[in-house]
């Protein structure tokens, strides 16, 4: 059987359709963020990248970069192996000291990144609680559907971010069923934020556990960055919350918190956890620079929030579609995906604006769009280039505008 036939014939129909991906190679100089190198077909040259989930440049941050240089003069470059195997490192020990700090909670977790803290930790939760029921929001991760799939737990779907319609999913549940309901904070592809308090509540009521993703709101939101949990005081609230160091806190790496017995519980029994190789410990000391610092420091979160503003401001004043939201996130509305890898395409090659196109599988067919991350290290500069180009690109595609 020629396999690489069958293989190539379905990466044909991908790019027929316009959903086949294709990475720009970036080189990140420290010190230059957003700005970057792309290597590409006429050779290099710096572009301003709009795209990253480094939200607050703190991947280049001196304090974090010098924290790892340190730790691998120290420690060297990788963790050994396994933390039951190899050892904890103390790097290990004050990282996670400094995650439960930050959420309020009695121990945390590692994992060598959020997908996998998820997918161990659903998988984990749902496989070893007799009879176990996950409620799952609608819109929830890919490592959570697939930490839930894995699980082989009861999973019921509720409406995406629908308090009332998990009321009646939970409702319909035996009472003494360990009941589960999984959520994120900040979902990335639409912006828009979770009714965090009105979730509890409904969980209270059937004793339920609740389980929260803030992978895009962790150093983004509340007083120390803990998240939007934090910001509206409900972190005593949630049972397990779920983080990332590859996001805001620019390094590498997830997380869980919760309680002592329950970190311990997905420490001892989870596959995802047990078998992998730790984190380096140079990592985890530049992760936990990163934290403190952004405990105690709003400078970058307050600047971020001024450019998003000033981002939207301008996509308003040229009709340009993008989904009102709450968030840092800007989800400029293409709805066509041959269209969104084009204009793509054109700002990198002639405007030297990168931001990927997110088609299926990650949205839904017919919901193609750029997604925009303005960052504090984007001037004012940048926002006026980046807008005036999608703007002629707008016009040459005969692309709808938004009325005001």
């Amino acid at each position: 059987m020629d396999f690489d036939a069958l293989f190539q014939r379905q990466l044909d129909d991908l790019k027929a359709e316009g959903n086949y991906r294709v990475f720009a190679e970036m080189e990140r100089t420290c010190g230059t963020h957003p700005k970057a190198v792309n290597h590409g077909p006429g050779g290099a040259r710096d572009v301003t990248v709009w795209c990253s989930n480094d939200y607050l440049g703190m991947g280049q941050h001196p304090k974090v970069v010098e924290a790892m240089v340190e730790a691998a003069r120290s420690c060297g470059t990788g963790a050994g192996g396994t933390r039951n195997i190899s050892g904890t490192n103390s790097h290990h020990i004050a990282l996670e000291k400094e995650l439960a700090d930050l959420h309020g909670k009695e121990a945390a977790l590692l994992f060598t990144s959020g997908y996998v803290s998820n997918w161990a930790a659903l998988g984990t939760l749902g496989s070893r609680l007799p009879g176990a029921v996950i409620l799952s929001d609608a819109l929830n991760h890919a490592s959570m559907i697939e930490g839930i799939r894995h699980s082989r737990a009861q999973k019921v779907i509720w409406k995406h971010n629908d308090p009332e319609d998990l009321d009646r999913k939970l409702a319909a549940l035996p009472a003494d069923a360990p009941k589960i309901v999984a959520f994120e904070s900040v979902y990335s592809m639409d912006g828009d934020i979770a009714p965090i308090r009105e979730i509890c509540d409904v969980a209270d009521k059937y004793g339920a556990m609740t389980y929260i993703d803030e992978v895009h709101a962790v150093g983004m939101y509340g007083p120390r960055g803990g998240g939007v949990a934090e910001q509206e005081g409900l972190m005593d609230r949630i049972t397990l919350i779920e983080g990332t160091l590859g996001k805001a806190f620019g390094c590498f790496g997830g997380y869980i918190t919760g309680s002592a017995a329950l970190c311990d519980f997905i420490r001892s029994f989870s596959s995802g956890f047990i078998f992998t190789t730790a984190l380096p410990p140079a990592v985890a000391a530049a992760a936990k620079v990163s934290i403190a610092h952004l405990k105690t420091s709003d400078a970058e979160r307050r600047k971020q929030r001024e450019q998003v503003e000033k981002l939207r401001a301008r996509l308003d004043a040229y009709g340009i579609p993008h989904l009102d939201n709450p968030s840092h996130i800007v989800p400029v509305m293409i709805k066509d995906p041959v269209k969104c890898r084009m204009i793509s395409d054109i700002l990198m090659r002639d405007f030297g604006v990168y931001v990927q196109p997110i088609n299926y599988p990650t949205v839904p067919k017919g919901t193609e769009r750029l997604r925009f991350t303005p960052g504090p290290l984007h001037t004012d500069a940048d926002i006026d280039h980046m807008c005036r180009a999608l703007n002629s690109l707008w016009q040459q595609c005969a692309l709808a505008r938004q009325v005001a």
